[in-house]
């Protein structure tokens, strides 16, 4: 996935789910890749999707205010302006429960987690923690 400059993107690779059919978007900011799902955020913080929806990950047409987005295995967040996130997609593991978040400054999501950023430079986390990967209780020190 790339996003060039004036504000279309291409995208490379297995096509099986339609998750590289980008070539209509225009004014797209940013975008992020999941395992089958490709997500874009457009300069007027709307947002658009295309790829595997079996688990409703590109379920994305009614977000606003959006200025950052992440894709996961199978789900997808968005850091709307106000610093709360908003989550659909596959939350098995609990990685789409983020609704109580705020304060957040950036967002990341794992394969089945999302870590979010708050401005006092701790980090939370929700989802599959097997392996510690929502393990953050730490700050980080700039």
């Amino acid at each position: 996935m790339g996003v060039k400059s004036d504000g279309t993107v291409v995208a490379v690779r297995d096509n099986k789910y339609g998750q590289c059919d980008v070539g209509s978007w225009m004014n797209i900011n940013k975008v992020a890749a999941g395992a089958c799902h490709t997500v874009g955020l457009k300069s007027d913080g709307t947002v658009v999707a295309v790829g595997l929806n079996d688990d409703g990950e590109c379920d994305v047409s009614g977000w606003t205010d959006i200025i950052q987005v992440a894709a996961g295995g199978y789900h997808t967040v968005g850091l709307k302006e106000d610093g709360t996130l908003v989550a659909v997609g596959d939350n098995y593991n609990g990685q789409c429960n983020v609704g109580n978040w705020a304060d957040i400054v950036q967002v990341a999501a794992g394969v089945m987690h999302t870590m979010g950023l708050k401005s006092d430079g701790t980090i939370v986390a929700v989802g599959n923690n097997d392996e510690g990967q929502c393990d953050v209780g730490w700050t980080l020190i700039s």
